[in-house]
């Protein structure tokens, strides 16, 4: 009977895992309403140039880059994209006061707050984009209109399945009201 349980949990956890590889976040729609500011999560391939991608549509009208380095710079990211000077000084801001997604969120949501912005997009990874909409949303509740704009990627298994033993040891935690 315990046997039985046990392999019962496993598979449902290896369906789990099979949904959530083939359910990646996705690109928000060209056709999307622009948003009164965007939020890049530092970490992944790509993330930086996208956010900048979408200021310089104007898609969004103020950046925040979260889970900057302190020692990191505007012109450093400068120097990342040529061209992007007069942007960076304009309409992004820097955060380093987080290191996880939990802490992004939360400090999205404050500066959020600051602003009084009604609108953000989040950009970030495909594969991490499912926690952190998960976190984005805890910490936002229902004060903001959240648009999930995901930075298409080609994660590898290793990746895939870190991220989602995190996704779901953060569902539990919050279940358990760790």
């Amino acid at each position: 009977m315990i046997t039985r349980a046990g392999a019962l949990l496993l598979l449902l956890y290896a369906l789990a895992f099979i949904i959530f590889a083939f359910t990646l976040g996705r690109p928000a729609p060209a056709d999307v309403q622009p948003t009164d500011a965007a939020v890049v999560l530092t970490g992944g391939a790509g993330r930086f140039e996208h956010a900048m991608d979408v200021l310089r549509a104007g898609k969004a009208k103020r950046l925040l880059v979260s889970g900057v380095d302190p020692s990191v710079t505007k012109p450093d990211l400068a120097r990342r994209i040529p061209g992007s000077q007069k942007l960076l000084n304009c309409c992004v801001d820097l955060g380093s006061e987080s290191v996880d997604t939990r802490s992004n969120a939360e400090e999205a949501a404050r500066w959020l707050a600051k602003h009084h912005y009604a609108s953000v997009r989040l950009i970030t990874s495909d594969w991490h984009m499912r926690r952190a909409r998960y976190e984005f949303d805890r910490a936002l509740g229902h004060k903001y209109k959240l648009i999930p704009d995901a930075v298409r990627t080609e994660p590898s298994f290793l990746t895939l399945f870190g991220e989602y033993n995190k996704y779901l040891l953060r569902r539990v935690a919050v279940w358990v009201d760790l």
